[in-house]
């Protein structure tokens, strides 16, 4: 038995969950908590994953094979209201903004840095807003990008998260903290981190969630389905792609990554928002993008 498999097995086992239903000892507790009826499958989609050459090409591939949803980069912060209307017209829903670091400046030695990404970081809030985006996704830092120890940073981001959540809030969206695998970055690498950032910080109510990464998670989590269960109601976002094994965060179904264990996470807490692809593809987009939707679909309806 490897790890995933004994941590899943405790954790089914410590909650009272089985595939199919809950345990009389705990039915009670875990009834309040199972929202699995609630729950959806909505894909989204950035752009470099679909196939098509144009914006309107690969918009129009994504609601044809059944996404919901166009996850946008940052290069539309400020261009809010015709990237709004390239999504209508194929219509489609904006999922979220996947921004980045900002070169890491929040997590620098000079502290004067840190009102750089402020102002830029509420630009993109505010665009999410015109785009009507579940939010913001964010990386405090990667890797390369910073000396700080994870105990400062953490205290950065306490410091600096509330302020700038409470502008996502009036905008009607969210910061989205994304955990990544320890080749990328040494802080926040797992749903759980994230998700205790966002508590401390005042959670939904300030305007800061927390995502996760089925490619980063198949490295830093003992179990999938545990990880969106940490989370709960502060899981705002999920990106889709293969896991470690070769080849290499691809379309799911391209390698033998599951995704029964974490839609099953997914399904307890009852989550309702996008699971986007950001991957690369192994063949023809055209050909294996709607075989990794219908491949998806099929994990959701055994999870």
């Amino acid at each position: 038995m490897d790890r995933r498999q004994f941590f899943g097995s405790s954790l089914i086992a410590g909650i009272g969950l089985t595939g199919a239903g809950i345990t009389q000892a705990s039915a009670k507790t875990t009834a309040e908590l199972d929202k699995r009826k609630d729950a959806k499958l909505r894909i989204s989609c950035q752009l470099a994953p679909a196939p098509g050459k144009t914006i309107e090409e690969k918009l129009a591939a994504m609601k044809k094979y059944g996404c919901e949803a166009v996850e946008y980069s940052g290069n539309v912060v400020g261009k809010g209201k015709e990237f709004k209307k390239l999504a209508d017209d194929a219509g489609l829903k904006v999922s979220a903004i996947c921004w980045g670091s900002h070169n890491g400046d929040l997590c620098k030695e000079d502290t004067g840095r840190i009102q750089f990404v402020k102002d830029a970081l509420k630009a993109a809030l505010e665009t999410a807003g015109e785009l009507e985006a579940q939010g913001v996704i964010y990386v405090p830092a990667f890797a390369n990008q910073t000396t700080l120890s994870n105990q400062e940073i953490r205290k950065r981001c306490l410091d600096f998260l509330p302020e700038v959540g409470e502008f996502a809030v009036k905008n009607k969206t969210f910061i989205i903290l994304e955990p990544l695998c320890r080749f990328e970055a040494f802080f926040l690498r797992q749903v759980a981190d994230g998700a205790s950032i966002a508590r401390d910080c005042g959670g939904l109510a300030k305007g800061v969630s927390v995502m996760g990464d089925f490619y980063h998670m198949d490295t830093e989590e003992t179990n999938n389905m545990g990880a969106f269960i940490s989370a709960g109601e502060l899981l705002k976002h999920v990106h889709l792609a293969g896991g470690r094994a070769e080849p290499r965060r691809t379309f799911p179904g391209q390698n033998n990554l599951s995704f029964v264990e974490g839609f099953r996470g997914l399904k307890y807490i009852g989550y309702q928002g996008f699971c986007s692809f950001e991957c690369g593809c192994a063949g023809d987009k055209a050909v294996e993008f709607p075989k990794s939707i219908e491949f998806l679909k099929k994990q959701w309806d055994e999870a």
